[in-house]
């Protein structure tokens, strides 16, 4: 009862201080409380149009193709008549919400969003949309909803497609955005016998936004090199030159209407995203209509040293890059609403063509913006503040910007100073009870009764006695998990063929693939206990999952680990046997329900530790041998394509996350042998190396390495690395428990009654 309380005291302690690191380092930035910012000038602009290519790199936009021509001649005659270009720099993460977060309401990710599992910001937000007058929003149901569930009113409306077409293997992902033109056009028609419709898009404010999907599902499914995805970017520019034209023509060409033509985030050339990678973080923008400065021809070479205006023969044109989140004070001005709230976007001016006095004003209104923020940061109360230049505006939103930074992590050293005093307190409690107390024995888990289906029934008609369903099914789970680790090794060359000649994800491959998995805990507990029988049906049955979900040469690491396991067991037999603890036995023939006498084993303190080193080079060698839970924050989407297509980011991080553990298992059913002699000081030995060496340490080293910027697989490895270390000792002993029925329960069969015969 003791032990058991002191688990829990222990669980707890450590709760509490993995909670810390969320309210120290992922607490929200945002703040609530200002007042909106506007300029006082009428805008030039009534309306705006926004078109967002996800996925879309520069280069692939703006370099001619190898015959010299354009991919999208429609805009590119926009970059040299009648708008202004350059390039959106992004910032990591580079996905798709928090990129259209920056884009539309101007603040780049909200790290507690990590609490969300980065699917949706759990702080609501200002946004370009819901400072409108009304917004009518068409494309993927991952990006629309949270645009229209922070709206103030019921003036977002959103057109979303079902989820299911989101498909990687898809014959044709273009057709997503075939789908947000079709239905935009229709929109636009039906305004002309709709009059309280055409009342509603003739009042000034209103946004239009297409969010269009078709490039990032094609550069994930046939990589950005492909002719899927260069064919998808001349889609897109055909249906934004027929759009544009409907738009002028239902507006009597006014003169009224801004475009504004960018991407979230780009792509790497194996068809990935979310690092910093120029190509991922190099985005293309163009902004031309109401408001903006046409072509600007130059003769002199521009500020750029990158390049890229050789590479994509742009040297002649004037080249303006912005910050992403610069393009939502953009878009403010241009219809005049008021800048999102939380919006640290700072106004481009070369993108304006207007009077200075607009731009002043307008770059005021910008930097009050940022200034209250600031303000309710600080709980400033002055607020006398005199008309000032543009310049002392940009140098005050630059002040107010670091003065956001400095009180949003005020409190971070002082707090992260008490938890370090804190661990180290508890840990050095830890030791002291390790040295006192002895480890209990494990409690023995029997799973009750099961048979395989065929040969079960045939038995039950046949009569037959109990040693028969030993006899037939002995054999069943080690020649499955043979002819079915050749079956997992086929099925994903037979995916990824069936995948790139666009026929989808053959159905027997999906029930082989979700059969496997389901069954790699169960089958083992068919065979025999004998230590050999036992190992080889768990490493098999481990090893056909991994297949299914490699992607490369990965798959090599559970065979050559599981080899290493069994080196590591004879080592450990050979160093037993040369002292005399055990009678001459060949590996084959131990079985894990024997007891050996370890009276000789107690007196082998340092063998004991040398096994502690070795468990923890094993379970570090296990756990970064392929990668590491951070990968799951960014990873290949192929590695779960034999299971499923369809995007659905729990089920594909679960799975992921079963792929990273499957090595602690051999690991730990590896350890549960050296168990076999009962030798639980060994574990002893082994928490207090960790807790008094290796813990504190690394704990403390961990913590203030932790991030609150960067890509989401860097925010994820520094999260990791820290909940690692912290939460290793109960991991492993739940773990432990885990693996110890896996090695020494079994599925028993119902008996027969004895017959006694006259």
């Amino acid at each position: 009862m003791r032990m058991i309380m002191f688990f829990l005291v222990g669980l707890l302690v450590h709760v509490i201080f993995f909670i810390s690191i969320f309210d120290i380092y992922f607490t929200s930035p945002l703040v609530h409380g200002m007042a909106p910012q506007v300029s006082p000038l009428p805008p030039p602009a009534s309306r705006l149009l926004l078109v967002v290519a996800d996925g879309l790199r520069a280069d692939s936009l703006y370099k001619p193709d190898a015959n010299g021509s354009t991919r999208a001649p429609y805009l590119r005659s926009v970059m040299e008549e009648t708008g202004s270009w350059g390039v959106s720099h992004t910032r990591v993460p580079t996905e798709s919400r928090p990129g259209h977060v920056a884009l539309i309401a101007g603040f780049y990710e909200d790290v507690s969003a990590v609490a969300k599992g980065w699917k949706e910001n759990p702080v609501e937000f200002d946004s370009v949309f819901n400072e409108s007058r009304h917004t009518w929003c068409w494309g993927s149901p991952d990006i629309l909803p949270m645009f229209a569930k922070g709206a103030s009113g019921d003036h977002v409306y959103t057109y979303t497609y079902p989820a299911e077409r989101e498909d990687f293997a898809s014959t044709d992902a273009s057709r997503l955005d075939t789908w947000v033109f079709d239905e935009v056009k229709s929109f636009l028609q039906s305004a002309r016998v709709n009059s309280s419709l055409m009342s509603s898009l003739q009042k000034d404010q209103n946004v239009f936004f297409l969010h269009l999907l078709g490039i990032d599902t094609n550069g994930h499914a046939h990589r950005p090199m492909s002719q899927e995805y260069l064919e998808n970017i001349r889609l897109v520019d055909s249906g934004v030159k027929e759009l544009v034209s409907m738009v002028e023509d239902l507006f009597g060409n006014d003169g009224r209407t801004a475009y504004v033509f960018t991407s979230d985030h780009g792509m790497t050339n194996w068809g990935s995203h979310g690092a910093g990678h120029p190509s991922e973080t190099l985005t293309p923008l163009l902004v031309w209509g109401a408001g903006v400065h046409t072509a600007q021809r130059v003769t002199e070479p521009q500020k750029y040293s990158d390049g890229y205006l050789q590479e994509w023969q742009l040297e002649g044109l004037r080249r303006v890059d912005v910050n992403q989140a610069d393009i939502a004070p953009l878009m403010s001005s241009l219809i005049g609403v008021p800048i999102p709230l939380n919006s640290v976007g700072v106004l481009p001016l070369q993108y304006l063509n207007n009077s200075d006095q607009f731009k002043a004003e307008s770059m005021y209104s910008n930097a009050i913006q940022i200034l209250e923020q600031f303000k309710v940061k600080y709980n400033m109360e002055d607020n006398n503040i005199e008309l000032l230049t543009i310049s002392l505006c940009r140098s005050l939103i630059g002040h107010a910007l670091e003065g956001l930074s400095y009180y949003h992590t005020y409190d971070r050293f002082f707090l992260g100073c008490s938890v370090v005093l804190g661990f180290t307190g508890w840990t050095s409690y830890v030791v002291l009870v390790i040295l006192k107390t002895h480890v209990s024995s494990k409690t023995l888990w029997w799973m009750g009764v099961g048979a395989t289906l065929l040969i079960g029934m045939f038995l039950i008609i046949q009569r037959s006695p109990v040693t028969y369903y030993i006899y037939c099914l002995l054999p069943v789970p080690v020649w499955y998990s043979m002819l079915h680790v050749a079956v997992c090794a086929y099925v994903p060359t037979s995916t990824h063929s069936s995948l790139q000649l666009k026929q989808g994800l053959p159905l027997l491959n999906q029930m082989i693939s979700w059969t496997t998995l389901g069954s790699s805990l169960f089958v083992p507990l068919l065979s025999s206990t004998r230590l050999f029988h036992r190992l080889l049906s768990i490493f098999l049955s481990l090893t056909a999952t991994y297949l299914l979900l490699s992607t490369g040469s990965e798959a090599l690491f559970p065979p050559v680990l599981s080899w290493l396991m069994f080196v590591w067991i004879n080592i450990e037999q050979e160093a037993m046997l040369s002292q005399g603890i055990s009678g001459r036995q060949e590996l084959s023939t131990l079985d894990f329900s024997e007891n050996i006498d370890i009276t000789k084993i107690r007196q082998l303190k340092l063998d004991d530790i040398r096994r502690s080193y070795f468990f923890v080079f094993f379970i570090i060698t296990a756990f970064f041998g392929t990668g590491n839970i951070a990968s799951i924050n960014s990873f290949d989407p192929a590695s779960v394509y034999c299971f499923l297509t369809v995007f659905n980011p729990f089920i594909m991080g679960g799975l992921m996350m079963w792929k990273v553990i499957i090595p602690f298992i051999i690991v730990m059913c590896t350890f549960e042998t050296i168990q076999l002699w009962k030798c639980h000081h060994i574990l002893h030995h082994y928490l207090v190396l960790l807790s008094s060496s290796l813990h504190p340490s690394f704990l403390q080293h961990f913590f203030f390495l932790v991030q609150d910027y960067g890509s989401w697989l860097d925010i994820g490895t520094s999260i990791s690395h820290y909940v690692i270390v912290m939460s290793m000792t109960i991991f492993l002993m739940l773990l432990s428990l885990m693996t110890h029925i896996l090695t020494s329960g079994r599925v028993s069969l119902w008996r027969t009654r004895k017959m006694h015969f006259p």
